[in-house]
């Protein structure tokens, strides 16, 4: 397995730097043919979606097109699959951010029956309270 970090993606997806972005599609085309060999955590998946929203300002729309087309590629595993397909589910209806979803989701695997937060936005989630 090869973990792929955050950079390697958002290259991959914005293409803001050619040549890079050409050794990122490389690596996917080399191991196409193999399932779950490329490694992507939660955290880079946090990271992805945070830049791409603040530093690239992509819309909701296209950052649920990346998840979606990370989890429908069998050469990638993901660090937590089931969490992340429940993130973009909360995502894709609503106004909070990925990230944020992603925190719910995992807590909710965690088995947390509640989450408390500052964040007025994020509060906006079922099992989210605003303290």
């Amino acid at each position: 397995m090869i973990a792929i970090d955050t950079n390697v993606l958002v290259r991959l997806v914005t293409r803001d730097d050619e040549a890079q972005a050409l050794r990122a599609k490389a690596i996917f085309d080399a191991h196409g043919n193999e399932d779950g060999v490329l490694f992507v955590s939660d955290i880079v998946l946090f990271e992805l979606c945070w830049t791409l929203e603040r530093s690239y300002r992509l819309p909701r729309a296209a950052i649920a097109t990346v998840l979606r087309a990370l989890l429908g590629n069998s050469t990638v595993k993901l660090e937590s699959p089931a969490s992340v397909r429940e993130a973009l589910t909360r995502f894709a209806a609503g106004a909070v951010g990925f990230p944020d979803c992603l925190i719910v989701a995992k807590a909710l695997e965690a088995g947390c029956r509640q989450i408390l937060t500052f964040d007025r936005r994020m509060a906006g989630l079922p099992e989210v309270e605003l303290i």
